[in-house]
């Protein structure tokens, strides 16, 4: 109709179209239905989906669950089981309750032990995470042969520990060592390295550390490598010179890394024992005989295997201990 601003039917198409805009009763009851539709499909908590089959989760966890049960839950429920009584290789055991335990507290060996330990703990772990990040940042520089220089510092980890404890122990050696034919050259030594209390925990240590150096180092790189750019780019701009750039800001994104590797280089600090047995025999009198060496002679040099799971239950309390702590100084903002 002329003048009423709204076009007529046109002759060979239906009165209703399905244009843009169109809000008769069917296309709103369809629309409903294919929002509905889609609304389903997309929704995690639809019919089927994860949150109402829980069950698959735990099939895909239950492999690795199971094995941490036989493997790792049981051998430690058993340990303490058989540290409650007086088990020897005979078979013959009593029930004892917590003799053991009083019986360690008391002994003087463990004392030592455990100061040994300490005192290892105290000289390898700054010492390997010094040379871990001191190498990854090294690397991090390199951009020429870097896997090149990454496979060598790495090998020491995939040798043998007692072949690195033998190799070690030659250089160490007094009269033919590598090492003091080095000092000799400025006139010191020689220096019987392995056989006097003053130094035969550092030395030791330092063995360790050239031996598992390589995999902190990795997982340092993974973190240097993960540094937003764009940070560093920006503490550039405002003038920050190289040592500030890597205290305020490197240093900072690693500290989740830093205290992963802080915590499993204790771990491994505590658990010393291949290299004390290789190159000194907890000698010399007792200064290199950790707790994990007490351990093995309790249970396997004099078969006490309830006073040795007792040991070794003791010792798993105490990095529980150090690790905890070292969680709420270091890591307690990650």
């Amino acid at each position: 109709m002329p003048g009423t601003g709204r076009a007529g039917p046109v002759p060979g198409q239906p009165a209703q179209s399905v244009a843009a805009g169109d809000t008769s009763p069917d296309h709103r009851r369809f629309g409903s239905r294919l929002h509905s539709a889609f609304s389903r499909s997309a929704s995690p908590a639809g019919r089927g989906g994860p949150r109402r089959r829980p069950w698959v989760g735990l099939l895909f966890v239950a492999p690795m669950l199971l094995l941490f049960l036989v493997f790792r839950f049981l051998p430690v429920v058993g340990a303490f089981l058989l540290s409650l009584t007086d088990y020897r290789l005979s078979g013959k055991w009593d029930f004892i309750a917590l003799d053991n335990y009083t019986r360690l507290l008391s002994d003087s060996v463990f004392h030592q032990a455990l100061l040994v330990t300490v005192t290892y703990t105290v000289i390898f772990v700054p010492l390997t995470v010094l040379l871990s990040l001191g190498t990854a940042v090294l690397l991090h520089q390199v951009v020429w042969k870097r896997g090149f220089f990454r496979g060598v510092f790495f090998l020491p980890y995939v040798t043998s520990i007692v072949l690195a404890a033998v190799i070690w122990k030659w250089i160490y050696d007094a009269q033919d060592g590598l090492l003091n034919a080095v000092l000799g050259l400025v006139d010191i030594g020689p220096i019987d390295f392995l056989t006097q209390s003053g130094t035969v925990l550092p030395s030791i240590a330092v063995t360790s550390a050239w031996k598992g150096f390589g995999y902190s180092m990795l997982i340092l790189l993974a973190g240097l490598q993960a540094v937003p750019k764009s940070y560093l780019e920006a503490a550039m701009i405002d003038g920050a010179g190289t040592w500030q750039r890597f205290r305020y800001v490197t240093l900072p994104q690693l500290r989740p890394v830093l205290f992963f590797v802080l915590v499993i280089e204790t771990i491994g600090a505590f658990q010393v024992f291949d290299a004390m047995y290789v190159m000194t025999g907890g000698g010399p009198v007792r200064s290199s005989y950790s707790l994990v060496y007490f351990l093995y002679d309790s249970g396997f040099k004099y078969f006490d295997f309830g006073y040795a799971s007792a040991i070794g239950l003791v010792l798993f309390l105490i990095v529980l201990i150090v690790s905890l702590v070292q969680r709420r100084l270091v890591g307690r903002d990650d």
